[in-house]
């Protein structure tokens, strides 16, 4: 019986992880397996052999999955976290004085982010997606098409973010957020009373 060198020990075990990620990937997101043939164009049979680990997959297979359940590469590859919890976080400094800390890694998810955010000048925009915002010190202000809202800590506000929005702080001094942002959304929502028009 031939004894396996760590090294391809551990990416046997690394390759045996991905077809039950990818089966619980597909599950969580409601697809089917003839549904999710008909967005890769990888056949029903395939799709079934590397979930069930008959078959060891490859990149020609795992970034088409990966582009269809909207994840990274390296969520369906990297063997899941042990040990330290802990996420290490990359702060991104944004302008003078604003800074974004990314506190997810998944595209097309929903985003997390911590921010803080220094004095500018309101421009609306729109795109698509839907927005939740947690202030955790300061105060933000929050335009929403033609009304106006002052949050304070431990208040929330959430809208659609196809509705011309801006959001920064209500003075002179930085606000601190977590801002939560998903592909998806209904209708706009504040939840705090309209403060007066500035």
């Amino acid at each position: 019986m031939a004894v396996m060198a760590p090294k391809d020990a551990e990416l046997a075990e690394i390759l045996d992880g991905i077809g039950p990620r990818l089966r619980a990937l597909r599950h969580d997101r409601g697809l089917t397996l003839e549904a999710l043939a008909e967005r890769t164009g990888i056949s029903v049979s395939t799709l079934s052999r590397v979930e069930s680990g008959v078959r060891r997959p490859t990149l020609d297979l795992l970034i088409p999955l990966a582009r269809a359940h909207r994840v990274a590469l390296d969520q369906l590859v990297a063997a899941p976290a042990t040990g330290d919890p802990r996420v290490h976080l990359k702060p991104r400094v944004r302008g003078r004085g604003s800074v974004l800390v990314p506190l997810t890694q998944y595209p097309g998810r929903v985003q997390v982010f911590k921010q803080v955010l220094a004095h500018r000048e309101p421009k609306l925009v729109t795109h698509a997606g839907y927005e939740w915002l947690y202030v955790l010190a300061g105060e933000l202000r929050l335009v929403l098409g033609d009304r106006e809202a002052v949050l304070r800590p431990g208040e929330v506000a959430e809208f659609d973010t196809t509705e011309p929005h801006w959001f920064g702080p209500a003075g002179a001094e930085a606000v601190e957020i977590l801002h939560l942002f998903g592909p998806h959304g209904d209708h706009a929502v504040v939840r705090t009373g309209p403060s007066s028009a500035h």
